[in-house]
């Protein structure tokens, strides 16, 4: 058989190259993540006592993972699965941030926190982070948690708004740029690993901003307070960059969405840095991966497209960009 009819019939032939790259990430996010159970079990860790959770979450990805890549081939002409399918990207951003978080501190374990404490003492003469306490009300707390949690719902409410406009093309320019970012984010990660300003600096607090604060704030609170405190999110401030992305897409495929969120947009920075939960560098960090992801994004695209265009007949039309 010539290597052009087995690249025709393989998997990889019918991938889109978000799919590409989040099926590496699960990959590597579900071994080290295994590994370091594993790891935690055998030299008894306090974090052992959670890995029968651990473990089932690992074991669920695998499944969820190998059941949707099965399912490209098989359900390729079922609707409702290109409908699932088109969206599922979002699942592998959460399969790779929670599986990678329990890898991290065994990858590299060499945190930088204290390196953006000194930072933001050295850029700014103070540290951001407790400055801001000295703006607090229980309203401001509530704006701000507001604001946070807007991250995890405007790039999926632009993407419903082009897709049920049936704008597909923009529909796949914006998932392929913000996915790409998340990946690239996601491995900054692990060459940066930093745990929050709550986590780390917690003695130059001297006032509880959550004080009398709404539901808004409560949910926002404990969301966050899920997290274990070996979580390493802090480097850049994905927060920041997605949203900025999503503002960025949004002013250019639907102008009326830009205007609405723009509000709660604008408020993130100094928001991520008034509820402790980003260094002020965080948020420059995020800057040149907004740039990468903007630049990088397309051109991955085109050339898998072109890799694919060559070798098969097999090509999703609905994953092309121009």
């Amino acid at each position: 058989m010539k290597r052009d009819d087995i690249f025709s019939n393989t998997l990889l032939q019918a991938l889109r190259i978000e799919e590409v790259i989040g099926l590496l990430l699960i990959t590597f996010a579900l071994l080290f993540a295994s590994f370091s159970n594993l790891f935690m079990f055998a030299e008894n860790l306090p974090e052992a006592r959670n890995i029968a959770v651990n473990i089932s979450r690992i074991l669920a990805s695998a499944f969820f993972t190998i059941l949707f890549y099965r399912s490209i081939l098989v359900y390729a002409e079922n609707k409702r699965f290109q409908v699932f399918r088109d969206f599922a990207p979002f699942l592998f951003v959460l399969i790779i941030y929670f599986n990678i978080q329990d890898a991290i501190f065994l990858i590299n374990p060499n945190d930088i926190h204290h390196i953006l404490v000194e930072l933001d003492g050295t850029l700014f003469g103070l540290q951001p982070t407790a400055w801001a306490e000295n703006y607090f009300h229980p309203r401001l707390t509530d704006w701000s948690s507001l604001s946070y949690l807007n991250y995890y719902i405007m790039t999926p409410l632009l993407l419903g708004l082009l897709y049920l406009n049936k704008r597909y093309e923009s529909f796949r320019i914006v998932m392929v740029t913000m996915m790409i970012s998340y990946f690239i984010g996601f491995i900054s990660y692990i060459i940066f690993p930093a745990s929050s300003p709550y986590l780390v600096i917690p003695e130059l607090y001297q006032v509880d901003i959550w004080k009398d604060t709404s539901f808004v704030s409560w949910l926002t609170y404990n969301i966050v307070d899920l997290s274990p405190p070996r979580v390493r999110d802090a480097f850049p401030s994905m927060h920041n960059a997605i949203v900025l992305l999503t503002m960025i897409m949004a002013w250019r495929y639907h102008r009326t969405f830009f205007w609405i969120q723009l509000p709660l947009a604008i408020s993130l920075p100094f928001a991520t840095v008034y509820l402790r939960y980003h260094y002020a560098v965080d948020i420059i960090g995020a800057l040149p991966l907004v740039a990468v992801g903007l630049y990088i994004s397309p051109r991955l695209e085109h050339k898998w497209r072109q890799v694919q265009s060559r070798n098969s007949s097999f090509e999703d039309p609905s994953a092309k960009v121009v």
